[in-house]
């Protein structure tokens, strides 16, 4: 086992549960649950079916799960991964309750704020229908507005169990890896301390490891430095002049996002983030003012005034939406929750070009940033969007990986991931609802390296389309909208004429021919429905096609 990143801090105790739970894949043969948790789980969780016309709940529970025979991962020196999966046969369209029995009581007893006034057990139902979806994206905990979880969780609230959403989807940009507040970054290695998160070690980088990059310098507001480059320019006067075409070329960042001064960069660190940004119970152990007591001084570094500033700018932001985080955290243990990544789950414009990918993947250091945010996606995201999407070669590289990681077991496990398929799922609902991975297998631009990918490959649209016909009528979730703005696409295409497709996030279903004329054709095919909903994050336009 490695040395953690930082040294941990193993004599504060810390709570059994460290964020969660959160109600994932719920159907009438399954209940999932998401958990992390500080030591491995004893108990159980019971389910109980109440009855319809009344407000007393079931004393007696008709099902009572092991939380021993979830399949979990140990990802810290004190923090573990629990997705507990229970098969049987549950009642649909009908009033159920849980409660989750462990080592240390009962949940509700160690974390009562997961309680809507009245309740005694934590309420949700098996929806066999979605006629009422709740629909979000793009959660940056410093963006200077309200949380719109906490809006959610204050709507929920008020409802009675039987008006309430059917589930709650999140389409993308869950958490900002390429965009992070300075006193969020902190929180983060203090977290990683807390928890003992495993270090990792860096190929061709500007730091060798973890720890040298949480002491480096520019390990707060200077990370775009520290983040790799490559040399661009030159190339039609190469074979004829090479030394002129030395001259020409210049350094340009591989990752494109312009606020990207604290992207996140090691495993821990997006694990960290997670944990942060859905769960108030680590906060508790941050000292979120230690940095400004020490005068902005880390491993004999003091912050520049102007970041300082930004700094205090910030702060405040964090804390209101800390303040927050009690509701988010009862509001996705009451609402079934799937889930799919945008690019700053990863990083910013996140394969939006052939030569995006080029640069990115022909990196050692970037490469495995962005394996990082697509692992870290996995862990708290996709997991328990469709656990059978997992099969035993799956969980087995993972177990291996994080049973004894090192730095070749971390590229192995990422080259992995860089070859899966199966991040789209299927919701089956009435109506189904598909939820696409327009980031992972693109329809790359033949003709030039710098020009839009189409959202989805060939292949990939026809799986679509399958999963279409002979629907009555279907819920379709994209990250990207499929029927934009025109005012945007117009802009979108004008600046990919001129060559800078990175500048206006380039990203729409119109932009590549290929899989434009695709779309048209699934959508005007006989069997496609006439009845569909299009949920979109990104931009933040929903379209409804009839």
């Amino acid at each position: 086992m490695p040395e953690p990143c930082i040294t941990p801090n193993t004599v504060q105790p810390l709570p059994l549960i460290l964020a969660g739970p959160i109600l994932r894949q719920v159907t009438a043969q399954h209940i999932t649950l998401w958990l992390a948790v500080s030591q491995p789980l004893e108990g159980s969780v019971q389910v109980y079916q109440d009855d319809p016309l009344s407000s007393t709940l079931s004393e007696t529970p008709f099902f009572s799960g092991d939380l021993a025979t979830g399949e979990h991962i140990q990802i810290g020196q004190r923090a573990w991964i629990y997705q507990v999966t229970f098969q049987g046969e549950f009642p649909v369209d009908a009033p159920l309750s849980y409660q989750i029995l462990t080592q240390q009581g009962d949940l509700t007893d160690e974390l009562p704020h997961l309680l809507y006034d009245g309740e005694s057990r934590i309420r949700f139902t098996i929806n066999t229908r979605a006629d009422y979806v709740m629909h979000g994206s793009c959660r940056n905990p410093h963006y200077p507005s309200k949380d719109s979880l906490v809006a959610a969780d204050n709507k929920v609230g008020g409802q009675a169990l039987h008006e309430r959403p059917s589930l709650l989807v999140m389409s993308g940009d869950q958490i900002y890896a390429d965009h992070v507040a300075g006193p969020m970054l902190d929180a983060i290695q203090q977290v990683i301390a807390l928890l003992g998160l495993h270090g990792e070690s860096f190929e061709k980088a500007h730091v060798d490891n973890s720890n040298a990059l949480f002491a480096h310098p520019y390990n707060f507001y200077h990370r775009d430095k520290i983040l790799p480059h490559y040399l661009e320019g030159g190339e039609e006067v190469f074979e004829r002049v090479p030394r002129v075409a030395n001259w020409l070329r210049r350094k340009v960042p591989v990752f494109s996002s312009r606020e990207s001064n604290n992207h996140l960069i090691t495993l821990s660190e997006f694990v960290a983030m997670y944990l942060l940004v859905w769960s108030p119970v680590l906060w508790r152990f941050v000292d979120s003012n230690k940095l400004q007591q020490l005068d902005f001084t880390w491993h004999g570094h003091t912050l520049a005034p102007q970041w300082q500033q930004v700094w205090k700018n910030e702060k405040p932001i964090i804390d209101e939406f800390v303040a927050g985080l009690p509701q988010v955290q009862r509001l996705l243990a009451h609402l079934p929750t799937y889930m799919i990544f945008d690019d700053h789950d990863v990083t910013d414009d996140w394969n939006l070009t052939v030569g995006w990918e080029q640069a990115a993947y022909g990196n050692p250091f970037s490469r495995r940033i962005i394996g990082n945010g697509l692992l870290s996606y996995w862990l708290f995201q996709g997991w328990g969007n469709a656990p059978e999407n997992f099969d035993e070669t799956f969980m087995a590289r993972m177990q291996d990986f994080f049973s004894a990681p090192n730095r070749d077991r971390q590229d192995s496990l990422i080259d992995y991931l860089y070859r899966f398929e199966q991040w789209h799922y299927t919701v089956n609902t009435t109506p189904k609802m598909l939820v696409l991975d327009t980031r992972t297998r693109r329809w790359r631009s033949e003709s030039k390296m710098n020009k839009p990918s189409g959202l989805m490959d060939w292949e990939a649209l026809i799986e679509m389309h399958q999963g279409l016909i002979h629907e009555p009528a279907v819920i379709i979730v994209s990250a990207a909208p499929m029927f934009g703005v025109k005012f945007i696409e117009m802009l979108q295409r004008g600046m990919t004429w001129i060559g800078q497709p990175l500048l206006v996030d380039a990203e729409n279903w119109m932009a590549h021919p290929g899989s434009a004329n695709t779309l048209i054709s699934i959508f005007t095919h006989t069997k496609t429905p006439t009845n569909f909903v299009i949920l979109s994050g990104m931009c933040t336009i929903p379209s409804r096609m009839t």
